[in-house]
């Protein structure tokens, strides 16, 4: 189980939010970069790296602040945030993003899901976040009624490569993973996951993976790192 640090930008800071809302964000850095590199040296493989003010505005507005993680770090970048045309796909894989995540366009212009997954074959993922059971969408602000399942079958047939499933109930609350919900996820997705929400201790991470789910590839910490409560470290050398 790979083990993700997550870096949520918003004005070209490194912040974390509570529950997804806008308005909540609590500052960690003034320097992505430099916690990329803190990350990178705690052994992360991947890092997961969300443009917050993309996500709530529909297009990206700290390009140059993920510029900067990249050259900054050796380890894999996947980003998302905004993500809703081809142009930005581009832009984001020219500079060395190895994984792009698309959101709310996923699931409100299938033309376009289907052409980026076309023209870039294993390097896209569906950011697939819920709130109250439902699918959340635009910045989180709004919730849509669809079937789970089929849609994420619809989405294997596609070409996505893998999703990313986000509990934003639990997101940024400290409050501990939701295991039947993401169980539940696991068991109807047929396609590669990694989780997060509220993962707040090194016994989330054990629940997750006795989950036993042979399509769980890995789990995203966020303010679990940044509080301390969980050393990416200890994390990386127990799961993964």
């Amino acid at each position: 189980m790979l083990i993700i640090p997550a870096i949520d930008l918003k004005d070209g800071n490194c912040v974390r939010l509570l529950r997804g809302e806008e308005g909540t964000e609590t500052v960690f850095s003034d320097s992505p970069s430099d916690t990329a590199k803190k990350w990178e040296t705690g052994r992360a493989e991947w890092i997961h790296v969300v443009d917050l003010d993309g996500a709530f505005r529909g297009n990206p507005r700290n390009f140059e602040a993920v510029h900067q993680i990249v050259r900054s770090v050796s380890s894999s970048i996947q980003v998302g945030g905004g993500i809703r045309n081809i142009a930005t796909v581009e832009r984001y894989l020219e500079i060395g993003i190895k994984r792009v995540i698309i959101g709310t366009s996923a699931f409100t212009d299938r033309e376009f899901l289907e052409d980026v997954c076309g023209r870039f074959p294993g390097r896209i993922a569906v950011g697939v976040d819920t709130r109250g059971g439902k699918v959340a969408l635009r910045g989180w602000k709004e919730t849509v009624d669809a079937s789970i399942e089929r849609t994420m079958l619809e989405f294997r047939d596609i070409g996505v490569s893998l999703v990313i499933h986000t509990n934003v109930d639990r997101d940024g609350t400290m409050e501990g993973t939701d295991t039947a919900s993401v169980k539940d996820f696991l068991s109807i997705c047929p396609l590669p996951v990694i989780v997060s929400g509220g993962i707040a201790s090194l016994g989330d991470l054990e629940k997750i993976q006795s989950i036993g789910e042979t399509n769980l590839v890995g789990a995203i910490l966020g303010k679990s790192l940044y509080s301390g409560s969980i050393d990416l470290g200890d994390a990386i050398r127990r799961f993964q």
